[in-house]
């Protein structure tokens, strides 16, 4: 069997609403498109794989409420099955059984349509203490995911009964997780619980969105904001449930969506969403005793943030 085969490009028309009115081609893209580089639409553009209301576009063309968009990049290669690759990985903690890793922002998890290269998964085969087979050829290992740009903690297994015993555990909420936005303003309460379930958005599928009560999936997340300066919030979160993009839509629902966000709130001048993994708490599948995990924060996430705000970060405990 081919190690690539071809994956059918996710073509989508796209109507230009009220907010996105004045912004060039490319910009509106990435804030529309999860997931898609800004570098990818250029290049999409570029080849002739976008039309704005019917005829071939530049990146720099200015989009107006009520423009059609056609998206429709091309055909890309999927593998089936990760390689092994050299590639930089910070592990903080290890043993026969389980791998804790603290996943750098712009890594992706494992591969998918887009990204045969380059993932957290090539990097664990590389270390060569081999990974579970329950999640199949292209997530060996992977139990849990974060978000390309989401940094910090992430476990995983090396084998299918401890992999079975991880998932449990997540799908009891046995396991604590605890993470650090900067965010956008101040939050009305310095802390709270966001309870409401979310779904698919109804016109921009690859996002979420708050739902009315008895739809979509329940969604409970706990937060406390740990300082404030200059219009920026440094807030920890607590996920009680996984739901897709959970932290980043209940933020957006409190008002204070997270910096450098495309997708619910705006990228800015950085260059990435400054969301962090950073606590990360089980019992050992195997031995039972408790594991509770670190990961330091990085300095991408650190560096953007007004000079207060990062002497707390630098002094968290």
């Amino acid at each position: 069997m081919d190690s690539e085969q071809a994956v059918a490009p996710a073509s989508q028309t796209l109507t230009v609403e009220s907010g996105g009115s004045g912004l060039r081609l490319d910009m509106y893209l990435v804030e529309t498109l999860p997931g898609v580089s800004r570098s990818k639409v250029q290049s999409s553009i570029k080849s002739g794989h976008v039309f704005l209301n019917g005829a071939e576009c530049r990146s720099s063309d200015e989009v107006r409420e009520g423009d059609l968009i056609l998206w429709n990049p091309p055909v890309v290669q999927a593998m089936d099955c990760a390689v092994a690759e050299d590639l930089p990985m910070e592990i903080l903690f290890e043993d026969k059984w389980l791998i804790v890793v603290n996943k750098a922002a712009g890594m992706v998890v494992h591969p998918g349509a887009g990204h045969s290269s380059g993932t957290l998964v090539s990097a664990l085969l590389h270390h060569g203490s081999g990974l579970s087979s329950a999640g199949g050829d292209l997530r060996p290992g992977i139990v849990h995911r974060l978000d390309k740009e989401t940094s910090g903690c992430l476990v995983v297994a090396k084998t299918d009964e401890v992999h079975a015993a991880l998932a449990s555990q997540f799908e009891s909420r046995s396991i604590s997780k605890v993470y650090l936005a900067a965010v956008s303003g101040r939050l009305r309460k310095p802390s709270g619980k966001v309870d409401v379930p979310i779904d698919r958005h109804p016109q921009h599928r690859q996002k979420m969105a708050v739902c009315a009560e008895g739809k979509g999936r329940e969604s409970l997340t706990e937060y406390r904001m740990l300082a404030m300066h200059d219009g920026v919030s440094l807030v920890e979160c607590h996920p009680h449930t996984g739901r897709t993009h959970q932290i980043r839509v209940h933020l957006k629902y409190l008002g204070c969506p997270v910096l450098g966000d495309p997708v619910y709130g705006k990228r800015g001048d950085y260059s990435r969403h400054l969301l962090h993994a950073w606590k990360l708490s089980f019992r050992h599948p195997k031995t039972g005793a408790p594991v509770s995990i670190v990961a330091p924060v990085p300095a991408d996430f650190i560096e953007p943030l007004p000079a207060p705000i990062q002497s707390v970060v630098e002094n968290l405990e």
